[in-house]
């Protein structure tokens, strides 16, 4: 269910889709790197202002599905014009820095994102771009991503299924929220 807050800036209504907290599971595979399943929790806020505040970590997974150690984090800003055009501010802690574009697909929620501008450290490892698609899938927060480096072409790197992330809080408040002649057994919900 996609709820709009009533504080939310009236211009991010079309990203509503994306707030909230996620969590879930991907795979990580990219030339140079280890392959490996990885957990994630995603984070997209709002204070009222015209853009949504983005908080990514993620981690390898051992077989069993534990956490092994920290696979990348990324933090950033998404904003989102009149026209529908997205526009994404991105930084990780290997040091890069991204300007990402695109914009939201017409009539569902899914967001296509390009590379603009790529700012690195010394430190960070090569990158030259990258390919992002989330989508709003079944009530669930599904993304892949793609990158490329002077060495690798663009290609499929991180994909990620998320299940949103349920606080006491909105709890409580979807039990206020139920019908007054809610029926005993539920099954009539059904007919």
């Amino acid at each position: 269910m996609i709820e709009i807050p009533s504080d939310l800036h009236k211009g991010l209504v079309p990203l509503a889709f994306l707030l909230g907290n996620w969590a879930g599971a991907g795979v990580h595979d990219f030339p140079g790197s280890e392959k490996c399943n990885f957990g994630q929790e995603v984070s997209f806020t709002h204070d009222g202002r015209d853009f949504l505040e983005y908080h990514s970590r993620s981690w390898v997974l051992d077989g069993e599905g534990k956490k092994v150690r920290p696979l990348e984090s990324e933090s950033g800003f998404w904003r989102i014009d009149a026209a529908r055009k997205v526009e994404v501010t991105m930084v990780r802690d290997d040091g890069v820095v991204e300007v990402w574009y695109g914009e939201l697909a017409d009539k569902k929620p899914q967001v296509d994102l390009v590379t603009d501008a790529v700012a690195r450290t010394a430190a960070s490892g090569p990158y030259t771009g990258g390919k992002r698609l989330y989508g709003y899938v079944n009530s669930d927060l599904m993304w892949v991503g793609e990158k490329q480096t002077p060495e690798v072409e663009l290609r499929p790197y991180m994909s990620a299924h998320l299940k949103k992330v349920v606080s006491p809080e909105d709890v409580e408040r979807w039990a206020k929220a139920l019908p007054e002649d809610m029926p005993d057994d539920g099954i009539a919900f059904f007919k």
